[in-house]
């Protein structure tokens, strides 16, 4: 108090135009805010400002912060390296691009030398900011590079889709005598443009001896898998013992994706024995390869699996896509009604599945409720109810979204919308109006596109056109066993075995060989696979008595073989016999006897199930009360008391 009172003396006696005498301003620096006469104006004591900066920049208060360092700036003034990386990430956490730019132009001037360490903050700062300009100009500047500022720049490269650029880095990276470690490489895999690259990429991570890390294992199986190379990818994995569930879930998922449902199941099983427990990537997976292979009861057993983890949107989709490939609608649509969040992808496989299963009418209400929900439909969205519109005929619905496509939602048509439109048209028989939407498409036409018009001229029994289509497949694709076979099988119901011959020898000619029919069906957790010609099954005989009698059953119900679908020159009781073992038939003979009558027949078939098996179908299902789904490429039809879900529209 003392001192204080004679401060307050000291102030009354001086003059106020007179500056304060340098011992005030000593007795006043603990009671004031350090402000001191330097030149010409008042100013902070240095190390209170770097005091207050630091502490702005630690509360993430950027604007006391920026303000705090323009002052730094002014009296040239720096900070340590650790504040100055909280003020960018403080940047960073509020999208602040300009400000950013301002502290690195502050810790570059007048001759302050930043650390690597800063710096490669500031490079990250960029990257994040999707400034790849920027970055690489401070990538060129900076005075010293580390591993860590190499791994920023290839891992942003790699993220651009600028691959060239990734791998020119990393071999610069090399040059310079840095050393890559397992964040380089599994940034700079994700940037291999072919396989060469990756070789040549994996024997240098050999040399260096980080195969044995796990995130460089996993991109490798991944690059592998996305390459088609699974024999590759599988010795990767089987180089040494995998005490980690990334790799696991990477060569599962990379044979899932390349549609070896039975390897990547079998790799999930073994997974399993090995002690781990799956998680949401590698049920993801597992449930891509049921779908595949149409497993509905293992796909429900994994459905047990899901259910222990919280409502997850991406396995959601996953359980959807697989009950809709397998059939099943009834499970499909209790997941669908249980979804808590429902995104584009949940909408769209729900869509697509309900027209797949010849529910084209509920498709199109489906697709109303999507609208309504606020949901905005994407390309396959769309996709979908022109599917829909196909193969139930609603050829005035299917115009309407088609044109009205790019107005309402914003989407331009591809030339898979294209393909839709003309399968329905060519289905409802105009066409005429198929070839000219084929040659005002904005697309060159493709082999699919041609395809798709000579399954028309099948159906309408158009032989002019029908060769005309096949000859543009041909061009195309010469190898196309199944135009072969489609021209043969047009040629035969028109009775002309003559063209039918030439079109087999020039298959023979081109070794282009016919797919034989196959059709499995799961029992009791095993696959039986029937194909035509093939009287290896152990219940074969059993299969053939079975058949014989149902078939002497249905004729008594007015059945008639449809002999249209032999393709050979034959003559009465010997066409009837050619169509007797279609595998579709031996399928359903064989599920009869071995599945209760509650139970649902499920076949999965790899042709396009043909008409005589067809009628078969639906008069079996009638006959003996059961519930029939056969699963073609194109569709599935459910059969039941003497009706397909399609209503013989496919």
């Amino acid at each position: 108090m003392k001192s204080i009172s004679r401060l307050k003396k000291c102030v009354g006696a001086a003059s106020m135009d007179s500056p304060p005498p340098l011992l005030l301003l000593h007795l006043l620096r603990p009671y004031s805010l350090n402000v001191i006469e330097l030149g010409n104006g008042p100013e902070r004591d240095p190390s209170t400002l770097i005091n207050d900066f630091t502490r702005f920049c630690y509360q993430r208060d950027l604007p006391r912060a920026m303000t705090a360092l323009h002052s730094m700036q002014n009296h040239k003034i720096w900070a340590d390296s650790i504040t100055y990386s909280e003020l960018i990430k403080c940047c960073l956490a509020r999208g602040a691009i300009e400000q950013g730019k301002v502290v690195h132009k502050h810790i570059f001037s007048d001759g302050y030398q930043p650390k690597t360490f800063l710096l490669n903050v500031l490079l990250n700062m960029y990257v994040k900011f999707n400034l790849l300009n920027e970055a690489q100009m401070l990538f060129v500047q900076m005075p010293q590079r580390n591993f860590v500022s190499w791994t920023t720049m290839i891992a942003a490269f790699s993220d651009a889709d600028l691959n060239d650029k990734a791998l020119e880095f990393l071999i610069l990276m090399l040059r310079e005598g840095a050393r890559p470690n397992m964040f380089t490489y599994s940034s700079v895999l994700r940037a291999c443009a072919g396989l060469p690259n990756l070789r040549q990429l994996h024997c240098g991570i050999i040399r260096t001896g980080l195969d044995s890390d796990v995130f460089v294992r996993s991109a490798l199986i991944d690059n592998y898998s996305k390459w088609g190379e699974l024999q590759n990818a599988l010795c990767v994995f089987n180089e040494m013992v995998t005490a980690d569930l990334v790799v696991w879930n990477s060569i599962i998922g990379g044979f899932a994706q390349n549609s070896d449902g039975d390897e990547a199941l079998n790799l999930f099983i073994r997974m399993k024995r090995a002690g781990f427990l799956a998680d949401q990537s590698t049920l993801t997976s597992a449930l891509r390869a049921c779908t595949g292979l149409a497993l509905l009861e293992l796909g429900r057993q994994l459905h047990v699996h899901v259910l222990k983890f919280h409502q997850d949107l991406i396995l959601n989709n996953a359980l959807l896509d697989m009950y809709c490939k397998c059939g099943s609608l009834e499970d499909a649509n209790s997941v669908f009604s249980r979804m808590v969040d429902k995104d584009v992808i949940s909408w769209s496989t729900m869509i697509i599945g309900m027209a797949q299963n010849g529910f084209s009418q509920q498709a199109l209400k489906l697709f109303e409720a999507m609208k309504v929900s606020g949901t905005r439909p994407n390309y396959i969205t769309v996709l979908g109810v022109l599917f829909a519109c196909s193969h139930a005929g609603l050829v005035d619905n299917g115009q309407y979204y088609f044109r009205s496509m790019k107005k309402l939602f914003g989407i331009d048509p591809g030339r898979e919308h294209y393909g839709c439109m003309v399968d329905l048209l060519g289905r409802a028989g105009k066409l005429d109006e198929a070839v000219q939407l084929i040659h005002e498409m904005e697309y060159e036409p493709d082999a699919v596109t041609w395809r798709t018009l000579l399954g028309a001229c099948r159906v309408h029994r158009n032989m002019d056109l029908a060769v005309y289509a096949a000859k543009q497949i041909l061009k195309l694709d010469p190898s196309d066993a199944g135009t072969y076979i489609l021209l043969s099988n047009i040629y035969a119901n028109s009775q002309r075995w003559e063209d039918v011959a030439e079109v087999r020898r020039t298959m023979r000619g081109r070794r282009v060989k016919k797919e034989p029919g196959c059709s499995w069906i799961e029992v009791n957790k095993q696959i039986h696979a029937f194909i035509l010609g093939d009287y290896s099954h152990p219940q074969i005989d059993e299969i053939s008595r079975e058949l014989n009698q149902l078939i002497w059953r249905l004729k008594e119900m007015g059945y008639v073989p449809d002999t249209n679908f032999v393709l050979q020159d034959l003559e009465g009781e010997q066409k009837e016999d050619s169509l007797l073992y279609h595998s579709e038939k031996l399928a359903i003979v064989f599920g009869m006897m071995n599945l209760s009558l509650e139970k649902t027949i499920r076949i999965r078939k790899n042709l396009r199930i043909c008409g005589d098996c067809h009628v078969f179908a639906k008069l079996l299902a009638k006959m003996e009360c059961r519930s029939i789904v056969i699963r073609d490429p194109i569709r599935y039809h459910h059969f039941r008391d003497g009706v397909c879900s399609c209503g013989d529209y496919w």
